[in-house]
């Protein structure tokens, strides 16, 4: 039997606070960089493995840091002066009964396709360099795969919760940045960078997004210009916003502007990224896996990116908590659910320490919807290796 725990939550729902926060660091962020790509190289191991020994093995690229490099904007066009620097980490199986993995290889590689795929102005093989820290597991965590079990035992004491549903206002945050960020925003804005960072903020009725975003240099003929298509993209970021929310808006973009101080008082990158000068990205301190930062919800300390997804909870828990919370949400009459899950390292993922599911009901007591919610974290736990597959063939993303 599962240790399952539903209780009533007696707490006013987030979308009835007086104030809401939450941000949402886009793809071209340092941080999402990091995320996004340690994740893909977790990815492209666990096909390695599978394709030569059936299985996954251990591993865990969850420590990476991106320098920044140096550039020298220019209207019309910089100059990358000195490339980022992307430092990998942590570790992985190189070898199993005498046959070796290309782990160095396909880490690089990986590194850059990823980049090639999704920033339009870094050049992987000038831009960036490669710092590759990879090193073999320690032998007890190497063992849990060794194991021969169906269900691998965790491979920490951990724990993650997850919420449901999100807000007005984590959806707007969300929606926006991924609407800056389309193939068709860029199509028709070229000059967009893909650094874009939104701040939302939610109090007394009106809605205020702060967002970042900077302009790619080879697309800015002078001062006027770069002031001429900011107001430009304002413009569309105001008429995406407005057909979303019941609040009042007010956006805002590039804030630190300032008319009248050439390149100094702009916000103009080489690249399309504030890593090429500015800003340094680390895993584990950007979204989390619902893609936001919600800042008024608990939220885990684990970073789910580049975790192996067969045996690591800071990568299951995390996503199963918010799947458990939004499947108990869509099932069940509640206003608001929280899912906790612990682990307890070396038994099995499906059988968690504890799965806790805090719910504010809709109508009536917790006594007439706590069966239902039971049997939903019960399911969910059960299918766990279906969500540890998909988490493995990177059809579930994670920031």
């Amino acid at each position: 039997m599962r240790n399952i725990v539903v209780e009533e939550l007696k707490a006013l729902p987030i979308e009835e606070h007086k104030v809401e926060v939450v941000e949402r660091k886009g793809i071209g962020h340092p941080d999402t960089i990091c995320d996004s790509m340690m994740n893909q190289i977790s990815v492209e191991l666990c096909k390695e493995y599978l394709n030569k020994f059936g299985r996954i093995f251990h591993h865990n690229i969850d420590k990476s840091l991106l320098v920044a490099g140096e550039a020298e904007q220019k209207f019309g066009g910089g100059e990358i002066k000195k490339p980022m620097l992307m430092v990998i980490g942590d570790r992985a199986t190189f070898e199993v009964e005498g046959r070796e993995v290309d782990v160095n290889g396909i880490a690089i590689n990986t590194a850059k396709k990823w980049l090639k795929e999704n920033l339009r102005f870094v050049d992987p093989e000038k831009d960036m360099k490669y710092q590759n820290e990879l090193k073999r597991g320690s032998a007890a965590l190497r063992d849990i795969f060794k194991r021969g079990d169906e269900i691998l035992g965790a491979n920490d004491t951990s724990a993650a919760v997850g919420f449901a549903p999100l807000t007005q206002t984590e959806k707007i945050v969300l929606e926006t940045e991924k609407f800056l960020n389309s193939k068709q925003f860029k199509k028709d804005f070229p000059e967009s960078g893909e650094d874009v960072k939104v701040m939302g903020l939610r109090t007394n009725g009106e809605l205020h997004l702060t967002i970042a975003m900077p302009l790619v240099d080879r697309f800015v003929k002078d001062e006027n210009d770069y002031f001429r298509k900011k107001e430009e993209l304002l413009e569309q970021i105001k008429n995406f916003v407005n057909d979303k929310t019941d609040y009042k808006p007010f956006i805002y973009v590039n804030t630190l502007d300032k008319r009248g101080r050439g390149i100094g008082g702009i916000y103009m990158t080489v690249t399309g990224t504030c890593a090429e000068d500015a800003d340094c990205g680390q895993v584990g301190r950007g979204n989390r896996v619902n893609g936001i930062i919600p800042l008024n919800r608990p939220i885990g300390s684990e970073a789910a990116a580049g975790k192996n997804p067969v045996s690591h909870v800071g990568k299951i828990y995390n996503v199963l908590s918010h799947r458990i919370a939004n499947e108990i949400y869509n099932a069940v009459e509640v206003k608001e659910v929280y899912v906790w899950l612990l682990s307890q390292i070396g038994k099995p993922i499906d059988h968690p320490k504890i799965a806790a599911a805090q719910v504010i009901p809709k109508n009536g007591s917790i006594d007439d919807i706590r069966k239902e919610v039971n049997e939903v974290v019960d399911r969910e736990l059960a299918n766990i290796q279906k969500l540890c597959t998909d988490l493995a063939r990177g059809k579930i993303g994670v920031c």
